[in-house]
């Protein structure tokens, strides 16, 4: 028996007396919940509809208790059950399919990042593009731009867009580059600048000269302290360095790396994900007391930083002289870009008269300190003189809350480890 017929089987065998009002209203919005679900083309399953008739039998229980408010709620909530949006599945072991597309990826500043093994994955039909995305909240949120064959993403996102749409999805987008940001819009997204990669040129990289003082100092300090440097694929390194490596973790006040979405990796240290490079800082024991972790793309011509680690007692610098030596390490090794991090609003933080918006901006950038530091990350590019092509967010305006949330959820809600 269906939540509907359930509900005028209520009507017919029980004496609702006043509440008969309360009873249309929960009815009516049952109806409109049922019906905005299916505006939004959300397919009906069994599992939605065993929910709704779940839901529909406590409404009945409730009402035949003189419990109204449970009733009202249940009967009112079926409608909504019937046509709840669905999740994507993560897929992991598509991590092969996945990389092989992201080393072929020119200029591709977040393409790493696509392996992230809580996403879902959407593919070409010829496997020569893909885009990593998951669905809250109706919302199929999409991280970064897509990997692969330049030429094929406006064929990609299409399709993407229908596919969405087929699952009762409103797309959103997440640090859409420059290029991409347009093939976006044309299915009715707005572009939301929300800030600028940090990307260094390998070959022409210098330290000398004025504009580069600081970063000569801070580099500088760290040699005068006795600090060397050493940079390994992630995959080769041994046991007792990982366990020293783990511990700058745990004395860290980020915790474990087992959150994030569109700009940081998870399965630190435990050699899962191909083309990842580990930069550690020892002190003259010997002893590890900083590492960052990088991620490469384009047959390793892009050179990515993923999350960066510190000990409490590492000295002043040390963050500015690994992401030097990688530098220097890319000149070597065929490189041609680094790119150090994605900066956030960063005209904001240069501005010294704020006008009501920038200063909103800058609360709220303070406010989420406890999980990213994002004035303190733009501190430290700043010395790099690096700042390059903007991202943006791509959003439909009168979705803006729900796009917000499931974006929040999916960047600093943990996630549960994945193989």
């Amino acid at each position: 028996m269906s939540g509907t017929s359930m509900a005028f089987d209520l009507a017919q065998h029980r004496h609702l007396g006043h509440f008969s009002t309360e009873w249309r209203l929960a009815l009516v919005l049952a109806v409109f919940f049922l019906v905005r679900g299916l505006y939004l083309h959300r397919p009906l399953t069994r599992a939605h509809i065993a929910t709704a008739v779940a839901l529909a039998v406590i409404a009945r229980l409730g009402y035949d208790a003189h419990r109204e408010v449970i009733g009202f709620l249940a009967l009112a909530l079926t409608g909504a059950a019937l046509v709840l949006p669905k999740s994507s599945k993560p897929a992991p072991e598509q991590l092969p399919r996945i990389f092989a597309l992201v080393d072929k990826t020119k200029e591709g500043v977040l393409a790493p990042f696509v392996m992230h093994s809580a996403k879902s994955f959407f593919f070409n039909s010829e496997d020569t593009a893909a885009l990593g995305y998951r669905a809250r909240l109706g919302v199929a949120a999409v991280a970064g731009d897509p990997v692969g064959e330049l030429g094929d993403f406006p064929a990609l996102i299409e399709e993407f867009t229908a596919f969405a749409h087929d699952n009762g999805w409103r797309v959103a987008v997440l640090a859409a580059g420059e290029y991409c940001a347009p093939l976006w819009a044309r299915h009715g997204l707005r572009a939301v600048p929300i800030g600028r990669d940090v990307v260094i040129d390998i070959p022409t990289f210098t330290l000398q000269g004025r504009t580069f003082r600081n970063l000569r100092q801070a580099v500088n300090r760290t040699h005068n302290a006795g600090i060397t440097t050493e940079i390994v694929p992630e995959s080769e390194l041994d046991m007792p360095t990982v366990a020293k490596l783990w511990a700058i973790v745990d004395s860290s006040h980020a915790g474990h790396q087992n959150r994030g979405f569109s700009m940081i990796l998870d399965h630190l240290l435990d050699g899962r994900h191909p083309g990842m490079l580990i930069a550690i800082a020892r002190n003259p024991s010997g002893e590890p007391v900083a590492f960052h972790r990088y991620a490469t793309a384009d047959e390793g011509r892009m050179i990515t930083l993923d999350v960066p680690w510190r000990a409490r007692n590492a000295p002043n610098g040390v963050d500015e002289r690994l992401s030097v030596d990688m530098v220097f390490y890319g000149k070597e090794h065929g490189a041609q870009k680094l790119s150090l991090a994605f900066a956030a609003f960063p005209e904001i933080f240069d501005e010294t008269d704020r006008h009501i918006v920038s200063k909103l901006i800058h609360l709220a950038s303070h406010a989420l300190n406890p999980l990213v530091s994002v004035e303190s990350l733009y501190r430290f590019v700043r010395k790099f003189r690096a700042l390059g092509r903007r991202r943006f967010a791509m959003i439909r305006l009168r979705q803006v809350g729900t796009v917000l949330v499931a974006f929040l959820i999916l960047e600093f809600v943990p996630h549960r480890k994945r193989d």
